[in-house]
């Protein structure tokens, strides 16, 4: 196995996360919480722990306060361990004014650190992701073939080559040709890879592994004919174009890009499963969080079925089905919840105009998620609408056809939305 200290962990953070907004209207993608207690951030740091990584770099820019106060709660090695999580903000400097522009762009504006870093490989991820990876196999991969760049790569399905960058390799694993978000059908056709008729095309899963000097090299201002600014739609394919050495390492384990409501919410409950594939219980490779002082849950004359309940929680004489009910929840008697992510409290009492954190008395709420700190009244009635809906209401928003309540939001009692 190859030395993990020889490798720098650059997670991309800094992205503004509009396909997940109003989730993101008050925090960055990488904080939006998961799994009850979770946040989107502590995957990929905690495989990089796992897989002896911890020189590690988070790349900020938008909204990230509550991501930056998460990781130094969190992410503190001792002193026995040489490295740590850093923060790296975006920041204007004489030589460059504007934000980032993309995930290239970034990691360029942030070059110097990197390079200062002596490591000989940086390995580059997204901060929007579920699964668990172990990167050191990856890495034995990646220096086994020489390679320039390595990307890892999993089956996509037909209808969702749209979304990712699909490849085509040769036997040996050498990346051939890129396409970033082909939606051409003619292109399409031509990428097909894999002789599957459900999952036809391999996709990139936005991981990578550079040497550092190639690293170094792609981000000269002068390597391409154009500025470059994204790694899939402009450095991929312009290493292969030049004749690189590119790459595919096979992933087969579970992974989800969770960069939609639809896939946020259904990622989300697929966890409440009997058998769930993902399941962030592994006491080998444990997936890390901030550790917080809370009470266990207390539940009082419940019915419950497929649930997962964060600690410090109160439920009396409810009803919840298949939903998440996360840290510190208050949830009153006579309610029903179905298919519904609740995200729980940043503390416990009331908000700023008196009204008490938590779901009331009486309640029915089905296909929702409901931000924390939110206050919903007795009565409230919430149902979820036709997929691929879309509307703004004045409590509330509908992205396809889950209906969000926004943090710190107040649902006046016997407030009714449906279709």
């Amino acid at each position: 196995m190859p030395k993990m200290d020889e490798v720098l962990a650059v997670i991309l953070g800094g992205g503004q996360g509009k396909r997940l907004f109003p989730l993101t209207a008050e925090r960055a993608k990488p904080a939006v919480p998961i799994a009850g207690k979770y946040r989107l951030i502590d995957i990929p740091i905690s495989n990089c722990i796992n897989s002896g990584i911890y020189n590690i770099s988070v790349l900020t820019q938008f909204l990230s306060v509550s991501l930056h106060r998460h990781i130094s709660r969190t992410y503190n090695f001792d002193h026995f361990h040489q490295g740590g999580v850093q923060i790296w903000a975006a920041e204007q400097t004489m030589e460059n004014t504007s934000w980032y522009q993309g995930t290239a762009d970034a990691v360029r504006k942030q070059q110097q650190e990197i390079r200062s870093s002596r490591k000989k490989h940086v390995l580059i991820l997204a901060g929007d992701h579920l699964y668990r990876m172990d990167y050191a196999k990856m890495t034995d991969f990646h220096i086994a073939n020489n390679a320039d760049i390595t990307v890892a790569v999993q089956p996509v399905l037909k209808e969702d080559a749209p979304r990712f960058g699909i490849l085509k390799s040769d036997e040996d694993g050498r990346v051939t040709r890129f396409a970033e978000k082909p939606k051409d059908p003619a292109l399409l056709q031509d990428m097909i890879s894999r002789d599957d008729p459900v999952s036809p095309y391999l996709g990139s899963m936005g991981i990578y592994i550079f040497r550092m000097d190639v690293l170094m090299e792609v981000l000269r201002p002068d390597f391409g004919e154009r500025k470059m600014d994204d790694f899939g739609g402009d450095i991929i394919p312009s290493l292969i174009e030049k004749g690189r050495r590119v790459f595919g390492y096979n992933f087969e384990g579970y992974w989800r890009d969770i960069g939609t409501i639809r896939t946020f919410y259904e990622t989300n409950l697929a966890l409440t499963d009997d058998d769930p594939e993902f399941d962030f219980y592994d006491p080998d490779n444990p997936i890390f969080t901030h550790p917080r002082f809370l009470p266990g849950s207390r539940l009082s004359a419940c019915e419950i079925k497929q649930a997962l309940i964060a600690e410090g929680s109160e439920i009396s004489k409810s009803k919840i089905f298949h939903s998440i009910i996360g840290l510190r929840s208050h949830i009153g008697e006579g309610t029903e919840i179905r298919d519904t992510i609740v995200m729980g409290a940043d503390w416990y009492g009331t908000l700023s105009n008196g009204a008490p954190i938590g779901i009331g008395r009486n309640c029915r709420i089905e296909g929702a998620i409901i931000d924390k700190n939110s206050s919903i009244g007795d009565n409230v009635v919430i149902k979820p609408f036709p997929e691929n809906t879309e509307l703004n209401g004045d409590y509330y928003y509908v992205r396809d056809g889950i209906v969000i309540i926004p943090k710190h939001t107040v649902l006046p009692a016997g407030t009714i939305i449906q279709p």
